[in-house]
């Protein structure tokens, strides 16, 4: 089947969607969030015949969702991008959209605003070949996946579907796992005291010395564990620590943050008490030593079985235009995909191809989106029948 894509309607589009600045004001504070951005799909929802909504988060956090209607006679699927981006310090022009040798430049071209120009484009290709459906097809454009994702924990309350498709740029590899993480706050609690007066300071930093010590072994141990066959090995790390007031004074407080990496079938549970068990081995060893551990955060790992239908009918499709075997891939970063997948939703992973996420330059690749288009129309019409 030749089919009858707007190679143009893609390309202006994603210019467009780089063009509006949609920074997450959860990471900078100044920053305007994507309500402009979801007015902008929002029209374009409109001009395509969706019926569309913008769903309202907060200030400035909006998702915006169409829905092409199906038959009702067939299964239905998501396909989901991110309207937020990160920061754009360091770069010159971010909100240009420069389109150089099938490139389009700038802050979210690859992550993800091409995608999000390419969901868009295949409800436009449905309806320029005549293309019923016997399943809906929902649009997603979500808030906030950069830092606690708002959005796609809202969508999640709203929406529905037998199957999703995550359209992070993944190079048009099919991806169906990636880690997941937790964050941990540990706080070693002292005594504050003039450094001469060893006889009453309880050093917190010292303390937590001790702790990163432990810690350290248990990321030893997690380079012998088994490799998960997609994602790899589990991993933590100490992102930050504080403490102390001057050269003077005995810390009071030492605070240090973690981030613990995940595989698919990992218990937070068992993590944190590893943790707890370091502060009972160390408060047994000194009575003086005085720690707690707090999760900040966490999220998923994410895994979809070979043999789901998602996963097979894009395997097929994929082969078959890219004319080279797909295997499924993991990632080592982490996606919304997760959310989806807990709330019940079979998720895959397949996007453009591209480079400098979150860097200096950006840029999504133009063929790689035309491509990405034609695959997701073949993947939609086997799947939502």
């Amino acid at each position: 089947m030749n089919l009858m894509i707007d190679k143009n309607y893609i390309t202006d589009t994603t210019i467009e969607l780089v063009k509006i600045d949609s920074r997450n004001p959860s990471l900078e504070a100044e920053a305007p969030g994507e309500i402009k951005c979801a007015e902008y799909v929002a029209s374009k929802m409109k001009e395509l015949g969706l019926s569309s909504k913008i769903h309202r988060i907060s200030e400035k956090h909006a998702n915006v969702v169409g829905v092409l209607k199906g038959s009702g006679q067939g299964k239905s699927l998501l396909l989901n991008a991110h309207l937020d981006t990160v920061g754009t310090e360091g770069m010159n022009s971010p909100f240009s959209g420069k389109l150089e040798n099938n490139k389009v430049f700038g802050r979210g071209s690859q992550d993800m605003k091409g995608s999000m120009a390419v969901m868009l484009a295949v409800v436009k290709a449905l309806k320029d070949n005549n293309i019923k459906l016997g399943g809906d097809l929902i649009i997603a454009g979500v808030a906030d996946e950069e830092y606690s994702s708002k959005g796609t924990f809202d969508l999640i309350k709203h929406y529905t579907a037998d199957a999703a498709i995550v359209t992070e740029p993944t190079d048009l590899s099919l991806i169906s796992a990636h880690r997941g993480f937790i964050w941990y706050e540990v706080e070693t609690i002292g005594k504050a005291a003039h450094g001469s007066r060893y006889d009453i300071g309880i050093d917190a930093n010292m303390h937590m010395g001790r702790f990163l010590a432990e810690l350290d072994k248990i990321q030893q141990k997690l380079y012998l564990t088994n490799e998960h066959p997609l994602v790899g090995l589990p991993s933590l790390h100490a992102s930050v620590i504080d403490g102390g007031t001057d050269i003077s004074t005995y810390s009071a407080k030492c605070n240090l943050k973690i981030e613990r990496r995940t595989i698919p079938g990992e218990n937070t549970d068992n993590i944190t008490e590893e943790l707890q068990n370091i502060i009972r081995k160390l408060k047994k060893q000194d009575p003086k030593f005085n720690a707690t551990v707090k999760l900040i955060l966490e999220r998923s790992p994410f895994h979809i079985h070979e043999n789901s239908d998602i996963v097979t009918i894009s395997k097929s499709v994929i082969e078959d235009i890219l004319k080279i075997p797909c295997i499924p891939k993991g990632a080592p970063f982490w996606t919304d995909a997760a959310i989806l997948t807990d709330a019940g939703i079979k998720t895959i992973l397949l996007g453009p191809g591209g480079n400098g996420l979150h860097t200096e330059e950006e840029w999504v690749d133009i063929n790689s989106l035309y491509v990405l288009t034609n695959i997701l129309i073949k993947i939609i019409t086997k799947f939502c029948i």
